[in-house]
């Protein structure tokens, strides 16, 4: 599977998440433990990535992203 850039960037919802993650007071590490026990298997470095921008996000990571962080597929796509 190709999996392409938009923008030279992965993902258009890396920035969110990190602003959200932030104001839920979760470090990296809590983040992905959280994702880990919803069934979504990232480590650290994975969560890092993806709010770089450097790494694809699943329409799956992102339900369980949004629930954990308590925000909309729309926020994190910027809308």
């Amino acid at each position: 599977m190709k999996i392409y850039d938009y923008k030279g960037e992965k993902n258009i919802c890396g920035e969110r998440i990190a602003e959200a993650r932030k104001k839920q007071g979760l470090t990296q590490e809590n983040f992905a433990a959280k994702l880990q026990v919803e069934g979504v298997i990232v480590e650290r470095d994975s969560i890092s990535r993806i709010e770089i921008g450097i790494r694809f996000v699943a329409d799956y990571e992102l339900l369980v992203l949004c629930k954990i962080l308590k925000v909309s597929p729309d926020y994190l796509f910027g809308l």
